[in-house]
């Protein structure tokens, strides 16, 4: 049996980044100062765990393969499990997850499909966020998926690829 060739889809070529922002000046200045800026937050009482877990739901919905790559990597290099990792994507029908992790994951879907027609942070999301956290603890939050939905758009403009990062590697961008 003699099968036809299939036509390539622009599906079946691999990735390209549009642009290496790193490589430009403006761009590595920026993102220098952006990994800073996500140094101040990583400081910060939010615990550890939270912060990764919020990272990797945002990158999920917005779409960023490099941010997903790169916050599933640097979790399971800080010890967070396969199953808990594995579970972002569905946390409401999942039960390795706390309370105050649940609270978290919601304002950061909210505060991330802002612009997908949803009402903005529904005031029962952010009693939940208040019963859960402090109030440095809460500007680290917002910061963080002001931060993280910033991060997505950059890589998904300019189409950074997903697969290569290696834990730690964001490190090397971070200043004391």
């Amino acid at each position: 049996m003699i099968r036809a060739a299939r036509v390539a889809t622009s599906e079946d070529k691999i990735m390209e980044p549009r642009i290496d922002l790193l490589s430009t000046d403006v761009g590595a200045k920026f993102a220098k100062r952006f990994a800073n800026l996500g140094q101040l937050i990583a400081q910060s009482t939010l615990p550890k765990a939270t912060q990764q877990l919020v990272e990797l739901r945002a990158s999920q919905i917005n779409g960023c393969g490099f941010c997903t790559d790169m916050h599933t990597k640097e979790a399971t290099a800080a010890g967070e499990t396969a199953v808990r990792l594995n579970l972002v994507a569905a946390w409401r029908d999942a039960t390795v997850f706390t309370d105050a992790e649940r609270a978290a994951l919601a304002l950061a879907e909210e505060g991330t499909r802002i612009s997908d027609a949803h009402p903005g942070v529904a005031d029962e999301t952010w009693a939940q966020v208040r019963k859960h956290y402090d109030d440095d603890q809460i500007a680290a939050l917002v910061a963080l998926i002001a931060m993280i939905n910033a991060a997505n758009r950059l890589n998904v403009i300019a189409r950074t690829p997903a697969g290569s990062y290696e834990a730690g590697m964001l490190a090397a961008m971070k200043t004391t």
